[in-house]
């Protein structure tokens, strides 16, 4: 289940920077993302917009997905109205930092409130809970609806660990991002920031796109490492390596 959430996210975190592109350090800072559902999928996109360093809005009228949301990390802030959610957005997004921000009632209310005050989203995953004539009218204003994912020559790779975990990934992330190009300012800040804002999913697993040249240095490293020879040594199973074609 982990792998597969972060897979997803991770692809929607680079869908949004191939629709605006991170900044190399505020990321999608200053920008306000809807949403849709606090349930999936727009769960997905709210870790990925907090990822990116975006402000981000969504509701749900459900009192479960509300506190799952919560408890996740998935938002930050759950209120009851626009307005207490504006008061958190405006000041955040004028600073340029993180912020998400759930709203407890239904998501088509949210949209038309959202629309009648003139409060316009820079991004919008395609399928965010509004009906065709809220997208249209969103996107006519200016917003941007979220790319579509592009195939893409890479294979989504995870590195778990069992025991010790806490000392552990934090070496199996140093590496993997010595085979990164300093310059791919969208990996670097994913691995850096992914741990955090995943939460629970990720604390036992963490990973990235690699390319396939990356992903042998990778494995290559991990294998000449101090740390792999604990690995061996404490027990087979503590470290496993998987991958996916993206």
């Amino acid at each position: 289940m982990s792998s597969a959430l972060q897979e997803s996210v991770y692809r929607i975190y680079a869908s949004l920077h191939a629709t605006i592109p991170l900044d190399p350090d505020a990321g999608l800072g200053g920008k306000l993302l809807y949403a849709g559902e606090l349930s999936t999928p727009g769960r997905e996109t709210f870790f990925a917009a907090n990822i990116a360093g975006a402000a981000s809005i969504g509701a749900s009228a459900d009192p479960i997905a509300q506190r799952e949301a919560i408890r996740d990390g998935v938002i930050d802030f759950l209120v009851t109205s626009l307005e207490e959610a504006l008061r958190i957005l405006k000041n955040e997004i004028r600073k340029h930092e993180t912020v998400s921000v759930g709203v407890s009632i239904a998501p088509s209310q949210l949209v038309e409130q959202m629309l009648d005050r003139g409060v316009l989203p820079d991004l919008l995953p395609a399928n965010s809970s509004t009906n065709a004539d809220q997208q249209a009218r969103f996107l006519r204003q200016g917003a941007l609806e979220i790319a579509n994912p592009l195939p893409m020559d890479s294979s989504f790779v995870t590195w778990s660990v069992v025991r010790d975990f806490s000392r552990l990934l934090p070496q199996l992330d140093a590496l993997a991002l010595s085979v990164i190009p300093e310059t791919d300012h969208l990996r670097n800040r994913w691995l850096r920031l992914a741990p955090r804002y995943l939460g629970r999913p990720a604390q036992r697993q963490h990973g990235v796109a690699f390319i396939e040249q990356e992903f042998l240095k990778f494995q290559s490293l991990v294998s000449a490492s101090a740390s792999f020879q604990e690995f061996q040594t404490e027990a087979s199973s503590n470290l496993s390596i998987e991958k996916w074609q993206l």
